[in-house]
């Protein structure tokens, strides 16, 4: 970015909340019915069709406030917001507006990306349009298709101010928004299903100009690489246009993945008519001081501060401790493994190994794991007591994996125990030893490095059950070295 201009970045993020019915309807929520599906007189806006707020979708929605240290208002008042677009049915979104949901909060970042408090200026509840289908058909080129399924699901809007300076800032503030989201169970994160969506407000100006520049917003991006490129090539343009004399029109675009480009969607006025005006089917939200504490007390231990907890209780490095805290049933998992099997570390690298690589093989979530952490924990403990190597237990992992069995009913039933007496030890030895003398006489003329060679003829004979230790030491006498 040029030294003459700073970005100057806010982001509006729309996120689903969790629930299994509409804002204002008893309709499905569920994604990937067939157009039209979960749609009912209030979803279209039929006359006569009044809305009834949806209790779980308050609570989900305080929950998100309550976490990101919002303060929630005791009133707030959802409104109509006036426009026409084919796929509102009413002519009208309901939103809210000049009271909303909750006021403040913020996220600290990172020092890597400037350490800054991203401030948020609110967060209110909406409902989602339905959705314009312009491809698939046979007459694509002369009709679009509306589909209103997403008519009516409940949204979070969280607006941030616009604090942050950079493309890579802004993506990773979407991006730890999203984790505390889903950590909560307000939001499933699925932003391929359209769950998670960030417009970025994005403008520049000289270095200490108090004054805002003119801003442009990218609309509906929704993974946090595609951000930043959206961010980052605005930037540019901003500048390129500023430097040649031109002025930034302030307008709505998109992002085009393909081409690494935004481009113009449709020209955007200082502010728009929407004509809120109180929707007069549903009475103020009323959310109590008794209600917003027991919400606050049912607040899980957010990730950061699981993150440093882990560190500290565990003594896990870092590294450890922010990958499994990804998800706050990795970080249960491990805890759980930790304290049956006693040994941190070790249930560290094991669910960091075997149980997340076979999550992502299987595109499972940890609730689908069919070990337990109790399971888990005992295949650890009789990897320490010598009865398996680390190289068995693997494969005695993957045998718990498909048959649910414990660890020592597979080692006991399949013979997979350590060799661990010389007698049995030594033959093989001998027998893999005669088999290559060429490497034992290039051993014996000081080239060690094809030592590991021999030992592993010998793991190889004993299909990976002997110990390496003995094997190693049993080798060295037999070479004499």
């Amino acid at each position: 970015m040029s030294d003459t201009f700073e970005a100057v970045i806010g982001l509006e993020i729309h996120a689903q909340l969790l629930t299994a019915t509409k804002i204002f309807c008893g309709c499905s929520t569920a994604f990937g019915a067939p157009p039209n599906a979960h749609a009912c007189p209030v979803c279209v806006g039929l006359p006569g069709a009044l809305p009834v707020l949806n209790r779980r979708a308050v609570d989900l929605a305080v929950t998100a406030a309550l976490a990101l240290g919002c303060e929630v208002q005791e009133r707030s008042v959802f409104a109509r917001k006036n426009y026409f677009y084919p796929d509102l049915p009413k002519g009208y979104q309901i939103s809210q507006f000049e009271l909303p949901l909750a006021l403040g909060g913020g996220l600290q970042m990172p020092a890597s990306v400037g350490g800054r408090f991203v401030k948020l200026t609110r967060i209110h509840m909406e409902e989602d349009a339905g959705k314009s289908l312009h491809e698939g058909f046979a007459d694509s080129d002369r009709k679009t298709y509306l589909d209103y399924n997403r008519s009516g699901v409940p949204l979070v809007e969280i607006v941030s101010e616009p604090d942050m300076r950079s493309a890579e800032e802004a993506a990773l503030f979407f991006e730890t928004l999203r984790q505390i989201l889903v950590w909560l169970g307000v939001n499933d994160g699925n932003m391929d299903e359209g769950s998670l969506r960030c417009d970025a407000n994005v403008s520049v100006r000289r270095p200490g100009d108090p004054k805002l520049g003119t801003k442009t917003e990218v609309k509906n991006v929704n993974s946090f690489r595609y951000l930043e490129k959206a961010i980052e090539f605005e930037i540019g343009r901003h500048i390129d246009v500023l430097d040649h004399g031109g002025r930034i029109v302030q307008e709505t675009r998109l992002f085009d993945a393909a081409q690494g480009k935004t481009y113009s969607m449709r020209s955007k006025e200082e502010a728009h008519d929407y004509r809120y005006f109180p929707e007069p089917d549903l009475p103020p939200l009323m959310v109590d001081a008794a209600r917003r504490d027991r919400i606050k007390a049912a607040l899980p231990e957010l990730p950061e501060a699981r993150r440093r907890r882990l560190i500290a209780e565990y003594g896990i490095p870092e590294y450890d401790a922010a990958l499994l805290t990804q998800t706050r049933g990795v970080a249960d998992y491990f805890e759980q493994t930790a304290r049956s099997c006693g040994n941190a570390k070790a249930a560290s690298n094991w669910v960091m190994g075997e149980v997340l690589r076979n999550m992502k093989e299987r595109a499972v979530a940890i609730e689908a794991v069919p070990i337990t952490p109790a399971a888990l924990a005992g295949l650890i403990t009789i990897v320490e007591q010598g009865t398996i190597s680390s190289t068995v237990a693997k494969d005695v992992f993957a045998r718990m994996y498909d048959t649910g069995r414990a660890a020592a009913e597979i080692v006991a039933a399949d013979g997979l125990a350590q060799i661990s007496d010389t007698s049995s030890l030594e033959p093989i030895v001998q027998r893999v030893l005669a088999a290559h003398p060429d490497v034992v006489a290039e051993i014996k003329a000081g080239k060690d490095r094809k030592f590991q060679f021999l030992v592993g003829q010998v793991m190889k004979e004993t299909r990976g059950k002997g110990d390496p230790k003995l094997v190693t030491d049993l080798m060295r006498a037999a070479l004499g070295t």
